[in-house]
């Protein structure tokens, strides 16, 4: 198994450098994600989340099919969007839970927006996708317990053609404490249900890594700001 680590001791410069010479979003990706259209909540997210080093790491290149998986408000299907550009598509997938609101109407806005991206608000597993180039799913594995994780994993990669990307973004939990009570997942756990699922570990990243968070408060915690200590990993099939 050949894993790329990638650490935080790095800069991110070297980071960002390294990873455009196997990365190439759309030319205007940059431009998109400064534009005054894109919403300020999501340009106001940006300073933690690091899109533009995170595309570049994940390999989302101009032209690809990638999957949002349980979307939420979208934040990372404009990222993706703006990415993968006029000839690629993202299938943002919200849920069913956001046809609870409007009719998914917020959704169904953003799509059409945007113009490269699809919504499907199927649950996991009945999502309507077949041989994309990657799968995403950011701040949503923690949900899931053993069981449940390793089938989570499988329905993502049966999105996917061979060699395909599976991308997984998490708040860290700490190992053995009960994160699920506080929206977190150990990393450790992650890389057990994908390696039970038939996943091969491509990239374990701590580019998202801070020391400011300690794991032992809920994400959502004023004291964090939403500035969680977070794992990126990459697997394939």
């Amino acid at each position: 198994m050949k894993t790329l680590l990638i650490k935080s001791t790095l800069s991110l410069g070297l980071v960002f450098f390294a990873n455009t010479l196997f990365s190439a979003p759309a030319g205007d990706f940059l431009d998109k994600l400064q534009a005054d259209s894109r919403p300020a909540a999501d340009k106001a997210r940006d300073g933690t989340r690091r899109p533009v080093q995170v595309v570049n790491l994940i390999g989302i290149d101009e032209g690809m099919t990638v999957v949002d998986v349980q979307a939420g408000g979208g934040w990372y299907t404009t990222v993706l969007s703006a990415a993968v550009g006029a000839n690629g598509k993202v299938i943002s997938n919200p849920g069913p839970r956001a046809l609870q609101q409007n009719n998914g109407q917020a959704a169904r806005d953003m799509a059409a927006s945007l113009g490269n991206v699809e919504v499907s608000f199927d649950n996991l597993g009945e999502i309507d996708a077949s041989n994309a180039d990657a799968a995403i799913a950011a701040l949503e594995i923690h949900h899931t317990n053993m069981e449940s994780g390793v089938t989570y994993l499988q329905n993502m990669a049966s999105m996917v053609k061979p060699g395909g990307k599976i991308i997984i973004i998490d708040h860290e939990g700490n190992p053995g404490a009960d994160n699920s009570s506080l929206h977190r997942i150990a990393k450790q756990d992650v890389i057990a249900m994908a390696e039970t699922a038939g996943l091969e570990l491509q990239i374990d990243s701590d580019l998202l890594h801070t020391n400011a968070d300690d794991r032992v408060l809920n994400p959502f915690a004023p004291l964090l700001a939403r500035n969680t200590d977070r794992f990126i990993l990459v697997f394939t099939k």
